[in-house]
């Protein structure tokens, strides 16, 4: 019995992973939304970001989870913004710590704005946990759209993210925020 279980349990888990990495974000196309949240943590997603908004894609940009002794001059001089797109179109957020914490930034930075719609620029495995927790946070009020940059990664940082994507999404169905 406890060996059909777990075989049970390990076939579920394969299946699952499966699904998952069908859902890993990929790479948005012209498509113009309100906002562009960028989650901080992985290589070329602010440079995303920053190319969707200087398409004119979305007219407002959020960078979630900088740094607390990053400043908005050095910031700026880094990604080699101008002062004028900065001042207007640039949002720099330094309260997240985790993807957790990412989703409830963004959503607290959407409903002053009242946007509509957010592009959520990530790194490709990243993509169904963030989604995952920016959806709660924000509710069925604003689409999330996702533009997920592309990463070449080993199965450990895949199997790492599927189980964290896992556990939240069981906590999430039980209630847990």
């Amino acid at each position: 019995m406890i060996w059909r279980t777990l075989l049970l349990l390990a076939v579920a888990w394969a299946a699952g992973f499966g699904m998952f990495m069908l859902s890993l974000g990929r790479p948005l196309d012209d498509r113009k939304t309100d906002a562009i949240v960028v989650v901080t943590g992985g290589p070329g997603r602010i440079d995303r970001g920053l190319k969707v908004l200087r398409d004119r894609d979305a007219e407002r940009m959020l960078v979630s989870g900088v740094d607390v002794d990053v400043r908005p001059v050095e910031f700026a001089v880094e990604y080699k913004i101008d002062r004028k797109l900065f001042s207007c179109c640039i949002d720099l957020g330094w309260q997240a710590v985790d993807t957790r914490s990412n989703a409830e930034e963004t959503a607290a930075w959407a409903k002053r704005h009242d946007f509509k719609s957010v592009r959520l620029v990530t790194t490709d495995w990243h993509m169904p946990r963030a989604r995952m927790e920016l959806a709660h946070a924000l509710g069925s009020r604003v689409e999330i759209v996702g533009d997920g940059v592309r990463s070449v990664t080993g199965w450990r940082v895949l199997i790492r993210e599927y189980n964290k994507y896992l556990v939240r999404r069981i906590a999430l169905w039980l209630g847990a925020s």
